[in-house]
C-alpha cells in the first residue's frame, strides 16, 4: 500500500507574525498575476462575447475550473492547511500542482496566510479581514475592498516558519511551491493549446486562452475572494463563533462548498463544510471518492454528536 501523509498541527510557538516585506519586484509580480486575468475577462467580454465564444471553450474552461478549483478546496485549504484527511504521497503532490493551477499563490504561502487567518479571524492580525477598519458603512466598504483583493496588494509575508513548518519540512511540496510560475504559466498556455489542436486554428487557440485561460483564472480568484469578503459579512451563522463569519448559499456550487464558512470555521479539520440538511460541498464529495478508491484516510467526517456540541455553544 502507498504511504500516505497529513500535515501536523501547526505549533502555537512565538515565532515572529511576519517574515519581512514583498520586494518591488514581487509586488509587481503579485499585481501582475491578479489584474492581467481580470482585464483580459473584461477585454474578452466587451470584443468577443456572443461570436468568440463556442462551445470548446466553455468545455475546456470548465474541466479546469473544476480541477483546480479542487486543487484549492480539497487540496491547499482542507488538507494541507487543516489536515482533515491522510492522502497517499502521490496524491499529496497531485493536489499540490492542482492549486499551483489555480494561481492563487504558492502552497506554502497560501497555507501560511490561511492559517495566520484562523488564528486570528476578524481581529488583528487577520490578513485579511473586513472588519479591520471600524463597522461604519464607509469603513465596512473600506474593510470589503481589502478583504476581497486589497491585502493581496500589501507588503507583508506571513511567516511561513511559524505557519507551515510541517510543508516547508517536506522536499516535494517544496519543489512544487518552487515551481509556481510554472503552474501559472501552463494553466493559461495549455488550455490554448487544446483549443488550438481540437479546433484546428489559431482562432480556436486564442479564443481558448482569453475564456479558459485567463478569464477562467480571474472569475476562480473572485470566486475564493469572496469567501474571504462576503462570507465575513452577510450570511447565516448557525454555529456560534468567535469570529463573524457566515453560510452564504449563493456561491456554493462555484465554490465548490466552501462557502459554507460559518460551519467551517466551527469545525476547521472538518472534511465537510456542508454539514446541514441541504447543503452542497462538492469537495467533500471528492474527498469521500478519494477515501473510497484508498487515496485518502483518516477523514476527519462530522458526527451527530459532534454537531450537536457545535450548535448548543
Amino acid at each position: 500500500m502507498a504511504a500516505t501523509e497529513t500535515p501536523t498541527r501547526y505549533p502555537a510557538g512565538r515565532k515572529p507574525l511576519l517574515s519581512g516585506r514583498h520586494s518591488r519586484g514581487e509586488l509587481i509580480t503579485i499585481r501582475v498575476f491578479l489584474l492581467a486575468p481580470f482585464l483580459a475577462l473584461v477585454a474578452a467580454v466587451v470584443l468577443v462575447w456572443g461570436w468568440g465564444l463556442s462551445w470548446l471553450d466553455i468545455g475546456i474552461a470548465t474541466g479546469f475550473y473544476v480541477v483546480t478549483t479542487l486543487g484549492v478546496t480539497v487540496g491547499y485549504h482542507r488538507y494541507f492547511t487543516h489536515g482533515a484527511f491522510t492522502a497517499t504521497r502521490a496524491l499529496r503532490i497531485a493536489l499540490a500542482v492542482a492549486g499551483g493551477l489555480a494561481a492563487q499563490g504558492p502552497v506554502l504561502g497560501w497555507v501560511a496566510d490561511h492559517r495566520r487567518h484562523h488564528a486570528f479571524s476578524d481581529r488583528e492580525g487577520d490578513p485579511h479581514s473586513p472588519w479591520l477598519y471600524g463597522t461604519s458603512p464607509l469603513a465596512l466598504v473600506h474593510g470589503f475592498w481589502h478583504a476581497h483583493l486589497g491585502w493581496l496588494f500589501g507588503r507583508d509575508k506571513t511567516n511561513i516558519a511559524r505557519f507551515a513548518p510541517d510543508l516547508a519540512a517536506d522536499p516535494g511540496i517544496r519543489a512544487v511551491d518552487r515551481l509556481f510560475p510554472v503552474w501559472v504559466a501552463a494553466t493559461v498556455l495549455v488550455p490554448a493549446a487544446l483549443g488550438g489542436l481540437i479546433g484546428g486554428s489559431w482562432w480556436a487557440a486564442l479564443t481558448a486562452f482569453l475564456w479558459a485561460g485567463l478569464a477562467r483564472v480571474s472569475l476562480q480568484h473572485h470566486v475564493t475572494w469572496s469567501v474571504n469578503s462576503i462570507c465575513h459579512l452577510v450570511g447565516t451563522r448557525p454555529f456560534a463563533n468567535r469570529d463573524r463569519s457566515a453560510n452564504f448559499w449563493p456561491l456554493a456550487i462555484l465554490s465548490m462548498g466552501e462557502s459554507w464558512h460559518n460551519s467551517h470555521h466551527a469545525d476547521p479539520t472538518c472534511a465537510r463544510h456542508g454539514v446541514l440538511r441541504g447543503q452542497v460541498d462538492v469537495s467533500a464529495r471528492v474527498i469521500r471518492i478519494f477515501e473510497q478508491l484508498g487515496w485518502a484516510s483518516k477523514v476527519r467526517w462530522p458526527t451527530p454528536q459532534r454537531l450537536a456540541r457545535l450548535s448548543a455553544r
